[in-house]
């Protein structure tokens, strides 16, 4: 199974850059996209007519902001909007797709914010993120995709020093609630594979960083540890573009 996470900072903004022949050349089971952006009747209208693929969305309350969405090409058991708490249930961050044999959750984490203004609740949603994916492992195996807003390590950003707790996405706050998630049995699993490997998935679209490979690796796909036996490869893909993001993904036996 081929699993592939990718932003895309707009569904409909994707759709001029060769969105679709883009899907065809990713040949994925599964795609997880962050930051659609859309309306649940918008991000059909922007994937009708996508052979094979079954297609499930969760859209914020407010218009043009946030959104998930997932296409899968084997129809889920069930599909799981939303952690079941008000507060971080209006914003379309969360869905979770359950299989036979494992939960698929795609999540778009939130951004702290310019001058960090978003940090107090980033904290309190990573801390419920994490009960809310112990939960799903308590049931069955775990591979959670998406837009975790946050580089890991100095490795994982082009310019550490320099953002360090000054800038959103690597904080120690932010750098903590991942390192929760890690301890609580997933594994980061291109950083498992890829150990010493410089890869980045977003790149700023001032000053050409994207050109000069300024970026920061913020999109993860994280396996339970029990999965880790059946999974083959994890990549990121820096060439495919469409986004300030770039895809992520995972090939799995499963």
């Amino acid at each position: 199974m081929k699993i592939i996470s990718w932003n895309v900072n707009g569904i409909r903004a994707v759709q001029t850059k060769g969105f679709r022949d883009t899907l065809t050349q990713l040949d994925a089971d599964c795609i997880l996209l962050q930051e659609t952006k859309a309306q649940d009747d918008q991000v059909d209208k922007a994937l009708e007519n996508l052979d094979h693929y079954h297609i499930y969305s969760n859209s914020a309350e407010r218009k043009g902001y946030s959104g998930v969405a997932l296409l899968t090409r084997q129809q889920p058991l069930r599909v799981i909007h939303d952690m079941g708490i008000d507060e971080h249930d209006r914003e379309g961050r969360v869905i979770v797709a359950e299989f036979d044999k494992f939960f698929l959750l795609n999540v778009y984490v939130p951004n702290s914010g310019d001058q960090l203004v978003r940090l107090d609740y980033r904290q309190t949603w990573d801390l419920e993120l994490l009960a809310y994916m112990q939960s799903l492992q308590a049931q069955k195996p775990l591979i959670a995709c998406g837009d975790f807003n946050v580089a890991h390590q100095a490795i994982d950003i082009a310019r550490p020093k320099a953002n360090y707790n000054k800038s959103a996405g690597y904080t120690q706050t932010e750098i903590d609630g991942f390192s929760r998630f890690v301890e609580a049995g997933l594994i980061d699993s291109f950083r498992h594979f890829h150990p010493e490997t410089v890869a980045y998935s977003w790149w700023s679209y001032r000053a050409n960083a994207r050109e000069k490979n300024i970026g920061w690796r913020i999109d993860y796909v994280l396996t339970s540890r029990s999965l880790l036996g059946q999974v083959k490869d994890s990549f990121i893909l820096p060439d495919i573009l469409g986004s300030d993001h770039c895809p992520v993904g995972l090939g799995i036996e499963i």
